[in-house]
């Protein structure tokens, strides 16, 4: 395989919204909120009209992304046994990506995603993890990884204990490793876990502006890159309306945004600029290209409703 993907295996479940409904259950535009408590999910999902029900995740469209550009990918993530569990799997077999996981009836539900859409086509989410956040070492399939170019991570599923020892095996039995912060929440959650995988783990990190500048405490962009040609590493970051940029060492390309898209939602686009870089990055793209193929995924995704193309 090109690229093998870990990372949680989640519904995604697409509803809009109005800003008051946001404010009103205390949540932030444009982030994503971790529930704990089922009952609670369930609450602010009563009683919403739902757009759209998908297979989805961070890293699982990225690697749905890489499958439609005809890549042979795979995945590994843990639902349960239960009604979304079984769309989920069959959700990724349809796009031609190979499950590397059993399900089994587990005590907890398959994760989801309530992905909250509002008039100006920010996405809020409220994510209930479910079984998918328990992955750990067993779950971890070492001769998929073994037989992979790229072994690609999410920040959403980085945490202490089994998440986290499941990403060690996993890194040490990699060619190479590439990684998303995935949201400011994660990075400021697990700031100093996560610079030290930038710093000595990863070999490609992708990040937006926020998440990046979060994470090394910058005062603004030039230190960004001051940092980024430290490294020694490839490192990708998103910037909105400013496009996007590769730094590996003093060697820096940029790439304009697109203009005049007619944007509808915008869940999904680091997930698919990931998966369009990738696919120039395994297909020896100089990294100019890698940069063009990530606007174009991204911008495909935005004008549409849901994560995937």
């Amino acid at each position: 395989m090109k690229v093998l993907g870990i990372g949680n295996a989640i519904v995604d479940v697409i509803c809009k919204v109005n800003d008051d409904f946001i404010t009103q259950n205390n949540l932030i535009k444009g982030t994503m909120k971790l529930f704990f408590d089922q009952a609670k999910f369930k609450k602010i999902m009563s009683g919403l009209k739902i757009e759209k029900t998908i297979s989805g995740g961070s890293v699982a469209n990225s690697i749905v992304g890489l499958s439609q550009l005809g890549n042979q990918v795979g995945f590994i993530g843990k639902v349960s046994d239960d009604e979304l569990g079984s769309k989920y799997e069959e959700g990724l077999k349809s796009e031609n990506v190979n499950f590397f996981y059993s399900k089994k009836k587990e005590a907890i539900d398959t994760g989801t995603c309530l992905i909250l859409v509002t008039p100006d086509s920010e996405r809020t989410m409220c994510t209930f993890l479910g079984i998918a956040g328990k992955i750990n070492e067993k779950d971890v399939d070492i001769e998929a990884i073994k037989k992979s170019e790229i072994l690609f991570l999410e920040g959403y599923l980085w945490d202490e204990g089994e998440p986290r020892k499941a990403f060690e095996k996993a890194i040490v039995n990699s060619k190479k490793v590439a990684m998303s912060l995935s949201d400011q929440f994660c990075v400021d959650r697990h700031k100093t876990h996560f610079l030290d995988l930038v710093k000595n783990k990863l070999d490609i990190t992708f990040a937006n502006e926020q998440e990046i500048i979060s994470l090394i405490d910058a005062k603004n962009f030039t230190e960004v890159i001051e940092f980024a040609k430290s490294l020694e590493k490839l490192l990708v970051i998103t910037r909105g309306e400013k496009g996007a940029i590769s730094i590996f060492g003093n060697t820096i390309f940029e790439n304009k945004a697109t203009p005049d898209l007619d944007i509808k939602d915008l869940t999904g686009a680091g997930d698919l600029f990931a998966a369009g870089y990738l696919h120039g990055y395994i297909n020896n793209l100089n990294p100019e290209e890698c940069l063009k193929k990530g606007t174009e995924m991204s911008s495909k995704v935005i004008q549409q409703i849901g994560a995937r193309l």
